[in-house]
């Protein structure tokens, strides 16, 4: 498990290209028979994934987390991106199509995933909080998510937006959690920006055509910042800083939330004319 340490967002302003990728870019999300983890200082979130090939693959517990297992103090949001799988926690399997959610309550022991078929395999999501109660584990498929059509052709934003870890959908201690997805000749993700100083956030890229790019914007508003991120990428993003971003193509992103507010509208928008 890799760990990521808090930026402050005045040294954030003489941070190059190279220094902004590897405080905040995760370049391998899903390696084959792999877990890929990251641990933020920002809010504790472990943002992760694991792409099962050959066999079932058991979520592992890391020394740095000092527990006994991964979840002992911990709760687990899942989002499958790639072929359909199972997630067998304790012992009770739930199936995950692509696009579907998963949330693993806090003191699960054994949590396993697979591929139903090798030639396309799964692809889990991981997003990991500290807890302090039992919310049950749970599924929701993307039909159950109440897709929500936003956005326009004129502003190159119309999408679909899916809430599944939220007040009003599975229950958690605090992870807040769901996914976009872009429609055809629309590029923008969230514009105008936001940021929400009591919560930090992590994006998951996904389904960006090959050669294709997303420009990331990130930084506090009136000194912005970019990273070109390509599929299967995942960005972290700091209270601080805004969360925007414009691809060369259409394109499916998760998102998710932890820190002080639960409130899934809890975002402080910028307008554009105060943005540099």
């Amino acid at each position: 498990m890799q760990t990521r340490y808090t930026t402050n967002p005045t040294d954030f302003k003489q941070y190059d290209t190279e220094r902004i990728r590897r405080e905040f870019l995760i370049e391998n999300l899903f390696r084959a028979d792999a877990f890929e983890l990251v641990y933020s200082h920002y809010d504790r979130m472990i943002v992760g994934g694991i792409m099962p090939l050959t066999k079932p693959q058991s979520l592992p517990t890391d020394e740095e987390l000092k527990a006994d297992f991964f979840l002992q103090r911990r709760e687990l949001g899942i989002i499958n991106v790639g072929g359909e799988g199972t997630v067998t926690v304790d012992g009770q399997v739930f199936s995950l199509a692509k696009k579907d959610c998963l949330y693993v309550g806090l003191g699960s022991r054994e949590v396993v995933f697979a591929s139903n078929r090798a030639e396309q395999p799964a692809k889990f999501a991981l997003l990991s909080t500290p807890a302090h109660r039992v919310c049950p584990t749970a599924r929701l498929t993307s039909a159950e998510a109440s897709p929500t059509d936003m956005g326009a052709p004129e502003t190159a934003n119309q999408r679909t937006i899916y809430k599944y870890i939220h007040a009003d959908g599975l229950k958690s201690c605090q992870l807040v959690m769901g996914l976009t997805t872009l429609k055809p000749g629309s590029i923008w993700n969230t514009m105008p920006p936001h940021v929400h100083d009591r919560r930090m956030e992590a994006y998951i890229y996904f389904d960006i055509p090959e050669n294709q790019r997303v420009f990331h914007l990130m930084g506090p508003p009136q000194e912005t910042r970019h990273v070109l991120v390509d599929t299967d990428q995942a960005i972290l993003s700091p209270p601080w800083s805004i969360h925007a971003g414009a691809g060369t193509s259409s394109y499916s992103f998760i998102w998710a939330m932890a820190g002080e507010n639960y409130t899934f509208t809890d975002m402080d928008f910028v307008i554009l004319n105060e943005i540099r």
